[in-house]
């Protein structure tokens, strides 16, 4: 039941994020956007999972895991329903940044929640919530234009009806969960992430390479593929991208971390990324929707094994502090690095500039992603071995109790 709770808060991080981009035309023409104002309503949300994160992890530290995923899913279903009230440009912007904050303060109560409900399966349940996370990603951005908007006939009204499931979720937590004593111990840290740790820069930053390979193929693939004469692979290609995300999730949710740990899949997928790119860049056609594919698998692949590195790596009250700092860490740095390669771009003309990131992609899951993946897996192995010494403490201690007894009645017989 957990776990199928997770995979619906999980779905609910990006159900109505992603609703947008499908009616963003109609938004545009309705309410007189210019492209500037379009641009930031699609990147406001991205920018607050940077920037709210830190208060979110501050709000999990006073209310816990569980109490702080309720309030922001509420805040996800109402704020997003309003968007469309009006309809009105603030009233659209400020419900945006209600929203995309909410989502942000979501975020790292899953990695907390999976330490608590789940200490000796981290990996399996954050491939669950991970894979709801990408579904999520699939099903408002898939279905909002065939299915949604013909149904209900306005953008203001597909906003809606994906908030619905939000607040669905909201209610199932509710009642299928209560406020565990693992929660008290939230209130113990500060709730602010440690920025002076090197650890936490190391972890935001191999998060922050799967948003770079994400947030940049969705970006700059259609503008490059519109460059160089290719306009009918747009579609192909950014499907293949974003579909090729949820297998990964898989992959991680039923593989053994031992086996995920191991130092050569790093450098496999770290291959895989630069023959994808050297094949956008190279081969026309086909192969370019193949290595969209390859791409979005990649991302998914790393994004989701940074999700599982603070559950193995922090201490249970420090697990959603740990991961606020990455996710603000990770977010700022692809929106700065992203907006520099399109600057880039736009200076030298050269439109194959747009994917420079990805060889800061290369060094950060080169240099980051075995060390961290080593030391995850000893700091399992080490909690394996307290467990199982406390376990066997505990069935000794267990086992004297009636000795003792029929000696103490002896004596007094």
């Amino acid at each position: 039941m957990r776990l199928g709770l997770l995979w619906l808060a999980g779905i609910d991080l990006r159900l109505t994020l992603l609703a947008v981009p499908p009616v963003l035309p109609l938004i545009h023409r309705e309410l007189g956007l210019d492209e500037k104002g379009v641009a930031a309503l699609s990147g406001l949300p991205v920018l607050l999972f940077g920037v709210a994160a830190v208060p979110g992890a501050v709000l999990i530290a006073r209310l816990g895991a569980r109490r702080a995923l309720l309030v922001a899913l509420w805040l996800i279903g109402i704020s997003s329903a309003l968007r469309g009230l009006g309809p009105s440009v603030p009233m659209l912007f400020a419900m945006t940044t209600c929203m995309g904050a909410a989502i942000a303060i979501c975020q790292p109560t899953m990695p907390a929640l999976v330490r608590q409900w789940f200490p000796d399966r981290v990996a399996r349940a954050t491939g669950f919530w991970s894979n709801g996370l990408l579904v999520g990603e699939l099903l408002s951005a898939s279905f909002t234009l065939p299915w949604v908007l013909p149904l209900v006939g306005s953008w203001e009204a597909s906003f809606v009806v994906w908030s619905v499931p939000v607040v669905l979720t909201a209610a199932l937590v509710a009642l299928a969960t209560r406020h565990g004593t693992a929660d008290g111990g939230y209130a113990l840290a500060s709730g602010l992430p440690d920025f002076r740790s090197t650890r936490q820069w190391q972890l935001g930053l191999l998060q922050a390479s799967a948003s770079l390979v994400y947030f940049g193929g969705n970006t700059f693939i259609p503008d490059y593929l519109h460059a160089t004469n290719q306009v009918d692979l747009v579609g192909p290609a950014l499907a293949t991208l974003n579909t090729a995300q949820v297998p990964a999730s898989v992959v991680i949710g039923f593989v053994p971390m031992r086996i995920l740990a191991q130092s050569w899949i790093p450098i496999a997928v770290a291959g895989a990324i630069a023959l994808a790119l050297v094949s956008v860049l190279v081969l026309p056609g086909v192969p370019t929707v193949v290595a969209a594919g390859v791409l979005g698998f990649c991302a998914a692949y790393i994004l989701v094994l940074s999700f599982i590195l603070p559950t193995l790596l922090a201490a249970p009250a420090d697990v959603a502090r740990m991961s606020a700092g990455a996710f603000a860490i990770s977010y700022s740095t692809a929106f700065l690095v992203t907006l520099v390669a399109g600057a880039v771009w736009d200076a030298t003309h050269v439109a194959g500039t747009a994917f420079l990131p990805a060889l800061l992609v290369l060094v950060l899951v080169l240099g980051l992603a075995p060390r961290l993946l080593a030391l995850a897996v000893g700091q399992q192995r080490l909690r394996s071995i307290q467990s199982e010494q406390q376990r066997y403490q505990d069935a000794q201690a267990v086992g004297d109790e009636p000795a003792v007894g029929r000696e103490r009645e002896a004596r007094h017989r």
